[in-house]
């Protein structure tokens, strides 16, 4: 018999949740505050080409707004993001569904994994380099060398979550490997990779303006390292903080409602 939940309840819980939501906002709202104060009484103590303030920053970034390579170089920037994070998805999903699947491979491929982790995103933008070249291509490869670890790690640790008993009767009725992935393995370890994957877009970010900035003719990094070569702090501070508010939408628009949308049944399980 099923038990219907009171009006009065639901509407009780709704504002209680409209509230938290519109507590957390006033928060945010005076931490960004005390940061822009912070910000512009340091810009009074120093030279403008040192830390610009926020008034000075706020004026370049329009006259960025008003070239037409504006939009060009970031829709560059986020294009080649977007395509090492699919790359590193794409393989980075998959081997750890292998590995965690496989006690003996994951043990065979373990030091392998912990050499791509050790490796900086400088070392490979470099390498990087010599193998492509001034293209696409180089960004794309470093952004997925430093994402593709952070996914398959994170693949890997959410299938020892996987439940014994579940697998125990996998084998009972004698199914197949590739349906043990696919129901079993797979279901379960999808919170582990969306949390690896916003990992992986976080690091992406900041890597690619390093790629750009070493390899590349075009995109934020490339028009970042323009400006510090010509001592334009205030464009520099303006690209940055560019890339920065477009993470920070990435994340609070569609990262975080998707996951709280997708995993909603854990906060029920959750005491």
């Amino acid at each position: 018999m099923l038990v219907k939940t009171p009006p009065r309840l639901i509407r009780q819980t709704r504002t209680s949740g409209a509230g938290r939501r519109a507590g957390v906002l006033l928060q945010r709202l005076a931490l960004l505050a005390l940061a822009l104060a912070a910000w512009q009484l340091g810009s009074l103590h120093a030279p403008s080409f040192v830390l610009p303030s926020p008034a000075r920053v706020w004026h370049a970034w329009l006259g960025l707004v008003a070239t037409p390579s504006f939009a060009a170089d970031l829709g560059i920037t986020l294009g080649r993001i977007g395509a090492g994070l699919a790359f590193a998805a794409l393989v980075g999903l998959p081997l750890g569904l292998l590995l965690g699947a496989s006690p003996r491979l994951g043990r065979f491929f373990e030091p392998v994994l912990t050499v791509t982790n050790t490796v900086s995103s400088a070392i490979w933008a470099i390498f990087a380099l010599i193998w492509f070249g001034l293209s696409n291509w180089t960004t794309i490869f470093v952004v997925f060398m430093t994402a593709m670890p952070l996914i398959l790690t994170n693949v890997w640790q959410g299938t020892r979550t996987v439940s014994a008993e579940h697998l125990e009767l996998a084998r009972t009725f004698r199914m197949p490997r590739h349906k043990v992935l696919t129901k079993i393995y797979l279901p379960t370890i999808l919170p582990a990779f969306f949390s690896g994957a916003r990992l992986a877009i976080g690091f992406g970010a900041r890597v690619v303006l390093v790629a750009e900035s070493l390899g590349a003719s075009s995109g934020i990094g490339y028009r970042l390292r323009q400006a510090a070569d010509l001592v334009q702090t205030d464009q520099v501070f303006a690209w940055t903080l560019t890339l920065v508010a477009l993470m920070i939408g990435l994340e609070t628009l569609v990262l975080k409602p998707a996951e709280q949308r997708l995993f909603a049944w854990k906060k029920v399980a959750q005491p």
